[in-house]
């Protein structure tokens, strides 16, 4: 059986793709980052020398906390986006894992870091709803 492979102007087009969303998730995540560095009250606007209300720091706690969950998401779609520009380099991007078939390019235009097509995508996700019940 021989070994599918995406053209070379598919792999190029996949390649801009991703690393334009590389471009858009490092800049997320150091936009958070330097938020975070002016800190609570200096992003407030509130340089008082005044403790803070309660209801101020758990808003504060919590929207600190979302930021890190947001961050540890986009973190992990940059690892997801590594790994497909090492599989563009392999020229096995764009073949799914699970059955060997051509991914659907309406799916990688969407999910550039897919590795599975759709039908597999779906069978793995029955399979895990079952597996909670």
């Amino acid at each position: 059986m021989a070994v599918k492979k995406l053209s070379t102007e598919k792999l190029k087009h996949y390649e801009e793709i991703i690393l334009k969303e590389l471009h858009e998730s490092v800049s997320y995540i150091e936009n958070i980052n330097k938020d975070q560095s002016i800190g609570a009250r200096e992003s407030s606007g509130d340089l008082s020398s005044y403790a803070y209300h309660q209801a101020d720091q758990g808003s504060d706690t919590n929207l600190m906390e979302q930021t890190v969950m947001l961050m540890e998401g986009e973190r992990e779609k940059i690892r997801k986006l590594n790994d497909a520009m090492r599989r563009i380099a392999d020229e096995t991007y764009g073949v799914c894992e699970m059955c060997g078939e051509y991914i659907q390019d309406t799916r990688l235009e969407v999910i550039p870091y897919a590795t599975n097509c759709f039908d597999c995508t779906e069978k793995m996700e029955d399979k895990n709803r079952r597996r909670r019940r």
